[in-house]
């Protein structure tokens, strides 16, 4: 296929990043891909699960298996014999030929499925540790298999909308491409340092880095200088603690730095919207909520997610369920109703202003390109990337069609056999993620953030089947992380759209690969739970479960007590007023659409994104203030400074920075675990590696700031 060189995208972060060029002829399907991708699927899908449940979780994903696999694919392709085989007429080799950047992104596509943990495991966890209510192992495996299985059968309706378009650009797709190409670039590079040498100095600086904020020098993660001023003084704490709202708390950590944000890869105007965002909630509603005694804020820390009673008291679950594990009404009511702090009550308001600011934005400003895309998907003109995919032959819609159906049923019978949901709530999971994917999808493609659906779902079923914990985290991950789940994988849809992968090798590598490891995330939840004592709580350390723990606080809200009881007016609720975020949310993305029609001079109201601007706090928790304001820092550095006023190295090395760095960090990590903790060979207690035993609460906590996690009146609780 004949192109032209001076054909390029429209988008300028995608020119810079992607070539407009391809050689259809490089091997993909190749034994050596099939082999490292399982490979890496396995041991990736262990170690992220094993970290997942530890208090401070280290994902391990695409930049490692990228750096790792290629100089074992470049091995086998000198070892492995060249001659053909035929069997039952179908003709292949072992060895193709050099191992080829088609071959290495299909591999790392395989680990990016199950970059992270499956969502379902948190459920297996909560019944064995938390409700007592243990299901089969086969049950387990159904409702982790069927959960991120359907997303994927449903990426491949939203292939026409958020893949083949030019300006849905997926902004971390960006990161990975960047990575790929570096590590096949040539040694010379237009007079500048090759991009593959950049990267290993880069990742090798990391790595060499992070064992200072990783094992040698932890507090360099939270350096919480101003409340060093007067550790003693509760609201100095409170305000500029790691564990507060963190103001002026400076993190050396790019874990940290890193984990909400993404500095180099998020749009600099959704950065800046996150950070208007950030600040309107954190700065100004929190405190003031906080400090005027909102719900009686003043008993509890000023960000966490506890649940409490109304003294303070943590709120004992088991005192209110009768023995089936549902909620006693006559308990409840006698124990008295669930509190929490202010900044986590609003956090919810925000959520549910979120969503409906999402729909709302998205039929607004993408309403009519979507019907259009709809009426002429077939028809109608593409960017150069689409065209040279044209080469290759597309997935039939029927085999997505398919794979659908069958999961469907999966979903119906583990539900209804055992006794996770009734049959009708699967149906209404199943359509409420189908209504959300597209409009989430179309703002995760722009704006590399993602609003949830985890607050509406458990809304939802909350009032349709109070007091029923285990049917609410079953309905909430139907709901929300299959919609989750088929974004995640349109995402690698789009990597592959950049790079050139062939989509039915596409297909066939996420779909093993997904299976694959949910087998492996549960069986390694499953040994962790049988074989750690005291798993899940404080005496387990290291293995805490930090987010299983969120998982479980929201299973109390939204099903074992229900949201009548707590947004709602029965048995003494009284955060009901967030529930206004539902409006709210829907009517800011409308005023400021009618405000850019009548004003369409005023540059700066086109790109206020109300979705990502409401969206800003909606993982805190379990995240915390100083994570967004370090990373924000970060953003503003790379994102815009060195954009504008330092184009040449920006375009060169942005994207590849953040993986190089993503890299070594990860490295570092495993190492420091393997090597060192796993065999409890801990670094001497100093300033920087405080005691936790130490009799001097300043001294025993990370960022020297004991305060921070205390209530109002100074008490840790």
């Amino acid at each position: 296929m004949q192109i032209d060189e001076e054909d390029d995208s429209p988008i300028e972060e995608v020119r810079v990043t992607i070539s407009n060029t391809d050689d259809p002829t490089l091997p993909y399907n190749t034994f050596r891909m099939w082999f490292l991708g399982l490979g890496w699927t396995c041991i990736i899908s262990f170690i992220n699960q094993f970290f997942y449940l530890r208090y401070t979780a280290v994902t391990v994903g695409y930049s490692v298996v990228a750096l790792l696999s290629l100089p074992m694919g470049r091995f086998m392709a000198r070892v492995l014999p060249t001659r053909y085989f035929n069997i039952f007429g179908f003709k292949f080799t072992l060895n193709p030929g050099p191992f080829s950047i088609k071959e290495h992104v299909l591999i790392g596509t395989m680990v990016a499925c199950n970059g992270g943990t499956a969502y379902a495991v948190d459920i297996v966890v909560l019944q064995k540790v938390w409700y007592n209510s243990e299901k089969p192992f086969v049950a387990g495996m159904l409702l982790v298999l069927t959960t991120q299985v359907t997303g994927f059968a449903i990426a491949g309706a939203l292939r026409r909308f958020l893949v083949r378009p030019a300006h849905m650009i997926w902004p971390q797709t960006l990161v990975s491409a960047s990575l790929f190409r570096s590590l096949h670039a040539s040694s010379v590079d237009d007079g500048h340092m090759s991009r593959m040498k950049y990267f290993l100095l880069v990742s090798m600086g990391m790595f060499f880095y992070y064992w200072l904020p990783g094992y040698i020098f932890p507090t360099l993660g939270v350096l919480s200088v101003l409340c060093w001023i007067n550790p003693d003084n509760v609201v100095l704490a409170q305000l500029t603690g790691s564990y507060g709202l963190g103001i002026g708390t400076i993190s050396l950590d790019w874990g940290a730095i890193s984990a909400y944000v993404s500095p180099m890869a998020t749009p600099w105007f959704a950065q800046v919207n996150i950070l208007i965002g950030f600040i309107i909630v954190t700065y100004v509603i929190c405190p003031w909520a906080y400090y005027t005694d909102l719900w009686k804020s003043k008993n509890f820390p000023i960000v966490i997610a506890q649940l409490y009673q109304d003294n303070g008291s943590s709120y004992n679950i088991s005192a209110v369920m009768d023995q089936r594990g549902f909620l006693d009404e006559n308990k409840y009511k006698e124990y008295g109703p669930l509190r929490m702090d202010s900044f986590f009550a609003i956090s919810y308001g925000i959520g549910f202003a979120g969503l409906t600011a999402t729909i709302v934005h998205v039929i607004l400003y993408n309403g009519r390109e979507i019907m259009e895309r709809w009426r002429y998907s077939r028809l109608d003109s593409e960017d150069i990337h689409a065209r040279l995919m044209s080469v290759y032959p597309e997935v039939p819609d029927w085999w997505y069609g398919l794979l659908f159906g069958v999961m469907f049923v999966l979903s119906m019978i583990t539900c209804v056999v055992w006794d996770y949901m009734p049959w009708w709530a699967l149906l209404l999971a199943l359509v409420m993620a189908l209504i959300f994917v597209l409009p989430v999808g179309i703002v995760a493609a722009i704006t590399n953030q993602q609003p949830s659906l985890n607050i509406i779902t458990e809304y939802v079923i909350g009032f349709l089947l109070p007091g029923h914990a285990i049917a609410n985290v079953t309905f909430k991950t139907y709901g929300f992380i299959v919609n989750v789940q088929a974004l995640s994988f349109v995402g690698d849809l789009k990597l592959g759209h950049y790079m050139k992968i062939p989509p039915r090798a596409m297909f066939m590598a996420q779909l093993v690969s997904a299976m694959i490891s949910c087998i492996i995330n549960l069986a390694t939840a499953t040994w962790l739970i049988n074989t750690r004592e005291n798993i899940c709580t404080d005496e387990g350390y290291p293995f805490t479960c930090r987010t299983s723990r969120t998982f479980y606080a929201a299973s109390i809200i939204w099903g074992a007590i229900g949201p009548a009881r707590v947004f709602g007016d029965v048995d003494g609720a009284i955060y009901a007023p967030v529930q206004w975020g539902f409006v709210v949310g829907a009517a800011l993305p409308l005023i400021f659409w009618f405000l850019s029609q009548k004003f369409p001079n005023v540059s700066w109201l086109k790109y206020v994104h109300w979705p990502v601007l409401l969206a800003s706090t909606s993982n805190m928790p379990p995240g915390l203030p100083y994570m967004y304001s370090n990373g924000l820092f970060w953003g503003f550095i790379f994102s815009f400074v060195l954009r504008r006023y330092q184009y040449g190295w920006w375009a060169r090395y942005n994207y590849l920075t953040a993986a190089a760095l993503d890299t070594g960090m990860a490295i570092s990590a495993l190492l420091i675990f393997f090597a060192l903790q796993m065999w409890e060979i801990n670094m001497p207690f100093w300033w920087g590696n405080p005691n936790w035993r130490d009799p001097d609460p300043n001294a025993a906590v990370l960022d020297h700031c004991y305060h921070s996690g205390s209530n109002f009146y100074g008490e840790q609780l």
